[in-house]
C-alpha cells in the first residue's frame, strides 16, 4: 500500500491535521501517514539576510530518503518560506516528483494584523497542500480562477479559489492516479 506522507515540521499544535488528511484523501483517494519525527534541519535552510527559510532546502531534506511506501511527501512548516527569485512562497513542489512543502506562516490572519482564525487558516492550508501535491502529479498552473491549481500570489487568491480541480485538471489527475493504481511508479 502506498501513502501520502504528511510531515509536520516544527508545528507545536497541528490543529489542521484531521481536515488536511481528510482533504488529501478525498481529493487523491490515497491514505495518508502523519509523522512528526522526520529529520529536518530547519536552521540549515534559514537565510539571516531575508529572515526566511529556503523552501528548496527543506524540500531537498524531505525527499532525501523517502520511505518505500511513500508515493508523495508533503511537509507542513510553520516557517516563512522563500525561493531566491520571489519575496515569499506559500509552498513549493517538485513537478512530477515525490516532494512538496507548504507553509502555515502567511496563511495565518495574524500575519496580516487580523484576528486569528484557525478554520480559515486550515482551509487555506488544505487548498495549498492540494495545489502543491497536484504539481507532484505533473499538473501545472491552471488559468481557471476557481481551480485549486490556479496560481496564488496573495492570500486573497487562495480564499477565492476552491479546494477542487477544474474538469480538465481533474481529468489529467485521474490519468496519473489510474497509472498509480495499476502499479506504475509515479514520482
Amino acid at each position: 500500500m502506498a501513502f501520502i506522507y504528511i510531515v509536520s515540521i516544527k508545528s507545536a499544535d497541528p490543529f489542521w491535521r484531521k481536515p488536511l488528511e481528510a482533504g488529501i484523501q478525498k481529493t487523491f483517494g490515497i491514505e495518508t501517514r502523519f509523522v512528526t519525527d522526520w529529520r529536518i534541519d530547519l536552521p540549515k535552510t534559514y537565510d539571516s539576510a531575508r529572515g526566511q527559510y529556503n523552501s528548496s532546502g527543506i524540500l531537498l531534506q524531505l525527499i532525501e530518503a523517502p520511505p518505500a511506501d511513500a508515493v508523495k511527501i508533503l511537509g507542513v512548516a510553520q516557517a516563512d518560506l522563500f525561493i531566491p527569485i520571489l519575496t515569499f512562497v506559500f509552498g513549493e513542489a517538485q513537478l512530477d516528483g515525490i516532494g512538496s512543502v507548504v507553509s502555515l506562516h502567511r496563511l495565518n490572519n495574524k500575519y496580516y494584523g487580523l484576528p486569528e482564525n484557525q478554520m480559515l487558516q486550515t482551509e487555506r492550508l488544505v487548498k495549498e497542500a492540494i495545489h502543491e501535491l497536484g504539481h507532484t502529479f505533473g499538473l501545472v498552473h491552471c488559468t481557471y480562477p476557481a481551480c485549486v491549481l490556479n496560481k496564488s500570489t496573495y492570500v486573497e487568491d487562495i480564499d477565492q479559489k476552491s479546494q477542487e480541480f477544474c474538469k480538465e485538471c481533474r481529468q489529467d489527475l485521474e490519468i496519473m492516479l489510474k497509472g498509480l493504481r495499476f502499479g506504475k511508479t509515479i514520482r
